[in-house]
């Protein structure tokens, strides 16, 4: 890594020198490659929608190392959940309740989200905090954007403008439970007054929280840019690999009692002298290689072109390679269960080391044509995408067997998926402060997903078929006004609709609740927002009212598969409304206070538990409360800085959650308030730009809580049992950081 890291500082350097003989005027032109590269998936501050936008400042203040959900989490509404307990590795968003398999996420307007599974998985793009520009989180349905539907946000990312002057940064961090960062990048500059060359190469490790938990992150990033008078042309290629350990299962309170909150069960197995003993006597070790390992690579060709003062052209060519499996330690496995061993005999078990792979490619591209006037803005525009990924497992041990003996695959199945959609949008002016907003969308998406699946069936005594061909049909119309008055106030409302097809495991895991062969529909959201913004030199306010409407809604049970992704079903009729407020005061020139606050309710109306084992299997239980779903998240800042000395306090409180849609107490997650502390002093020097000195002490009043968990209820021989578990969090801890840049 050193090696790489050095050859790339040199070659860099030779191009930076270069650079500056050739374009000595360089920063004239560097206004112009501010510019916004990617406007289809982006609210501007005449768009009647509910966002917040985080600049890059704020995104370098948070950039030690944590994945990027630790930054979302400063936005209303938004809570990041963690498996490691300290922000790295299984990390995981909701906003406004909503999971992350129905929040769309796009990096220069290509979807993050896998077409498979829905959701984004931070720890596979390694780092991309230090890579982009600037983000912007939408609340609600959003605007029309690329991939997935937005059933409860969109965040949208650009990456960070190349500098037009050769330099770059050093950045290193060091803190508890052994975690840690180095990361090097360097820009050319301008190069003949139109070139760019940009890259970064990171490596993030931590010894997690969790016991076991540790993550090995490599990344790299690589942009090459030509600037002409009226064309931008941008190759992009990001990714990396990513180990973690498995840390998924989550742990009982009981457990937590008995072995302490590190304690997890992932990669467990019984020995007759192992080193670990638990309450009962028995004595266990741990698989040492208990792990996911995955590596992503994504390509990105960014065109923007403008003919006049009127028209501009952009489009998006991508290409993004997957290559990923789990490697797990499973203890007493019926091999009758596993096709390519042969065994008839029922009750024959053995101990086994088993991967669960997958290999995937996405690609696609995506265009716009924008149209600007004095008073209109139209902006058409459209995406296709081809999705295709084969999964199967093999077995790389069994005790007591030969590996000649262990060949072949246990389960084999592919994925197509192609996804397309069409847009237009129209901003108009007809009066000063007053915009009319329109903007209309369709979506196309076919999936399909044939073979045979990792789940045993004991009612057909066979694996799992896999037979899905479903083509969806989407129109997504959002309308709203926005009216800015007396210079400072804003106000706006709108009306949307949004439609989502299900997820992979929504059609292949149903059968471990449901008590038919049904499968799932297609989701819809109305959304009606309603909000108001004052903004001054010193104060700003906000208030936005929601309510979201839901046909057959899919909603989480509170179980999981055996990969810890949610299990849901869909519920007929549901809503979530509730009030967004936004605070920010400047009160003196060194001291800012601030804070969000979202108060809301989150309901199912007239449920019907169609969970086949479920104690209350076909019952109307009226109306109930959607899982994971809190009525209060609220945080509060305060911001001191004077000179390069900077200290910010930030508390976050999230409500009281409840696993399923029963509202049972024994299957919730209780409320949480947790402060942290970021300090930093920046200073300049004589061979250095910048040196900032940052440290940031998290969970500063050591609260023992836990961010996330999931849980279920049965009935066995007429006893009713509640199971849930629960993803600790760290108690104070401190991760420091030294940042040059030159």
């Amino acid at each position: 890594m050193k090696r790489i890291f050095s050859t790339l500082a040199v070659a860099l350097l030779a191009l930076g020198v270069r650079a500056q003989e050739i374009a000595p005027d360089s920063i004239s032109l560097h206004g112009e490659i501010q510019k916004v590269e990617v406007v289809a998936t982006r609210a501007t501050r005449l768009t009647p929608i509910a966002h917040t936008n985080i600049p890059k400042a704020e995104i370098e203040r948070h950039n030690y190392g944590l994945d990027i959900p630790s930054l979302l989490a400063l936005t209303p509404s938004m809570i990041a959940t963690n498996e490691t307990g300290i922000g790295i590795g299984g990390t995981s968003i909701r906003l406004r309740g909503t999971d992350a398999t129905r929040l769309n996420v796009t990096i220069n307007g290509v979807s993050l989200n896998n077409p498979d599974s829905h959701s984004t998985y931070w720890y596979d793009t390694p780092d991309l905090i230090s890579a982009i520009g600037d983000v912007q989180v939408q609340r609600g349905a959003g605007t029309s954007t690329n991939g997935t539907g937005a059933f409860g946000g969109a965040v949208s990312m650009t990456t960070a403008t190349p500098q037009s002057e050769f330099g770059g940064d050093v950045s290193l961090s060091y803190g508890s439970y052994n975690t840690n960062k180095q990361a090097i990048h360097i820009g050319s500059g301008l190069i003949g007054g139109r070139w760019m060359v940009d890259a970064r190469l990171t490596h993030i490790a931590s010894d997690g929280y969790i016991d076991r938990g540790a993550t090995d992150l490599k990344s790299y990033m690589f942009q090459g840019a030509y600037f002409g008078d009226r064309t931008t042309l941008k190759l992009l290629s990001f990714g990396g690999s990513a180990k973690t350990y498995l840390t998924y299962t989550g742990v009982t309170k009981e457990e937590m009692e008995l072995y302490g909150r590190r304690y997890h069960t992932e990669g467990q197995y019984e020995t007759s002298h192992g080193p670990y003993v638990l309450a009962d006597g028995t004595h266990v070790d741990y698989y040492d290689d208990q792990t996911d390992n995955y590596l992503q690579i994504n390509n990105q060709l960014v065109l923007n072109h403008r003919f006049n003062d009127r028209w501009m052209l952009s489009a998006t060519g991508f290409y993004t390679y997957g290559y990923g499996y789990y490697k797990q330690y499973k203890d007493a496995r019926t091999l009758f269960e596993y096709g390519n061993l042969g065994v008839e005999d029922y009750s024959l078990e053995a101990d086994m080391i088993r991967r669960k792979i997958m290999r995937n490619h996405t690609v696609g591209v995506n265009g716009s044509v924008g149209y600007t006037a004095n008073n209109l803005s139209l902006l058409m525009g459209g995406s296709y995408s081809y999705y295709t990924c084969p999964h199967w497992g093999d077995l790389e041990w069994v005790d007591g067997w030969e590996k000649s003996q262990i060949g072949g695959r246990w389960y084999d199945n592919d994925v197509d998926k192609q996804d397309a959609n069409l847009f237009v949008k129209a901003s108009w002016q007809p009066a000063k402060g007053l915009n009319l907003f329109a903007d209309l969308q369709y979506r196309y998406v076919h999936y399909k997903a044939w073979g045979v699946n990792d789940n045993f069936d004991w009612n057909t005594m066979q694996m799992q078929p896999i037979d899905i061909d479903k083509v969806y049909n989407f129109f997504n119309p959002r309308v709203g006004v926005n009216y800015t008055f007396a210079n400072r106030h804003n106000i706006f409302a709108s009306f949307a609709i949004a439609q989502k097809e299900p997820t992979r495991a929504d059609f292949t895991d149903r059968y471990m609740f449901a008590a038919d062969q049904t499968q799932p529909t297609s989701e819809r959201l109305y959304d009606y927002e309603l909000g108001y913004n004052y903004l001054s030199d010193r104060l700003s306010l906000g208030v936005n009212l929601y309510y979201m409407r839901y046909k057959d809604q899919l909603i989480p049970t509170g179980m999981v598969n055996d990969s810890s992704d949610a299990l849901n079903v869909n519920v007929p009729d549901s809503y979530r409304y509730g009030v967004e407020l936004t605070a920010a005061w400047d009160v003196a020139r060194v001291l800012t206070v601030g804070g969000s606050a979202t108060l809301s309710r989150n309901k199912i109306l007239d449920y019907v538990d169609l969970l086949a084992d479920s104690p209350t299997y076909g019952e109307n239980l009226g109306t109930m409360t959607i899982a994971y779903s809190p009525d209060v998240v609220a945080s509060a800042y305060l911001d001191f800085h004077v000179g390069g000395f900077e200290a910010v306090w930030r508390t976050q409180w999230v409500g009281s959650q409840y696993f399923t849609n029963n509202e049972i107490e024994a299957l919730s997650l209780d409320s949480y308030s947790v402060t942290n502390l970021d300090l930093a002093y920046t200073l300049r020097t004589r061979s250095a730009k910048s040196v900032r000195l940052g440290m940031t002490i998290y969970n500063l009043l050591n609260a023992t809580y836990c961010s996330n968990g999931y849980g279920y209820s049965y009935m066995w021989d007429g006893v009713r049992y509640d199971e849930a578990y629960y993803f600790p969090q760290a108690p104070m801890h401190v991760l420091a950081n030294v940042t040059v840049k030159f």
